[in-house]
């Protein structure tokens, strides 16, 4: 793997409060999968939705890892180098 965000990473624990995307719910939006920031914890919607916030997120922020926040998945993206790995 040559993306040092992903080998060196660091798992923030899935919570009840990661299963919303609170940028969609400010707007009334929908969302379709969820993903949680490994830098600063925020859930945000996939590419998938209508919004994409989690990649809004990390144009914003650079925080380049977000993980699945959907029940059952074990993966995390990285934003940055445009890699993925299961965990």
């Amino acid at each position: 793997m040559s993306c040092s965000h992903l080998r060196d990473l660091v798992l923030l624990p899935i919570t009840a409060e990661d299963h919303v995307c609170a940028e969609c719910v400010k707007t009334g939006s929908r969302w379709v999968h969820l993903r949680k920031c490994q830098s600063c914890g925020q859930t945000h919607c996939c590419d998938s939705s209508p919004n994409k916030h989690a990649t809004r997120h990390f144009h914003e922020t650079g925080h380049s890892v977000a993980i699945s926040a959907e029940p059952g998945e074990r993966w995390a993206w990285c934003f940055a180098d445009r890699e993925f790995e299961e965990y």
